[in-house]
């Protein structure tokens, strides 16, 4: 009996799951009036939106954000691109507006390359560091225990007597 109802169970819970799983798509906050009647220009301007944070939220895309100032640069997109910009065009544009702050991914030329190799570095520095230490505790020789000379032995039995 017990198991059935863990069976219904696990079934109830794959029919709510099955049920909810096409609404649990990522909710975009274009508006319809932004859309662009060419679908390969549309496409382009989502993928760019998608990869430009918004400078208000910071943590999100332009293309999930509500705010006004990610709908002001999702026209900005798609006007480029209607312009005739290239991806890279639009994407310069914006970085000369706004700075690499509006990138998600920030890029991997210029000072940028500092940052994005200092991470592997710290790592092989911090792997040497401790490759070493561990090798150097296993050829440390092992403390030897100092012996109480006769005189503390003597002394240490005297106050050991008097407690």
């Amino acid at each position: 009996m017990r198991r059935n109802v863990t069976v219904l169970n696990a079934l109830a819970l794959l029919l709510c799951l099955a049920v909810a799983a096409p609404f649990a798509t990522p909710a975009y906050a274009v508006q319809p009036d932004e859309v662009l009647e060419d679908p390969v220009l549309e496409s382009r301007a989502r993928e760019l939106s998608k990869g430009l944070r918004c400078v208000v939220c910071q943590n999100e895309s332009i293309d999930e954000s509500n705010a006004d100032l990610a709908r002001e640069l999702r026209l900005v997109v798609r006007e480029r691109l209607v312009a005739g910009d290239s991806d890279e065009q639009v994407l310069d544009y914006l970085v000369a507006r706004y700075g690499e702050f509006v990138l998600l991914k920030p890029r991997t030329d210029g000072w940028n390359i500092i940052l994005w190799l200092s991470g592997p570095a710290l790592f092989l520095l911090a792997l040497g560091i401790g490759v070493a230490y561990v090798r150097g505790r296993a050829s440390a020789s092992a403390p030897t225990e100092a012996r109480l000379s006769e005189e503390e032995q003597a002394r240490l039995k005297e106050l050991l007597k008097e407690s």
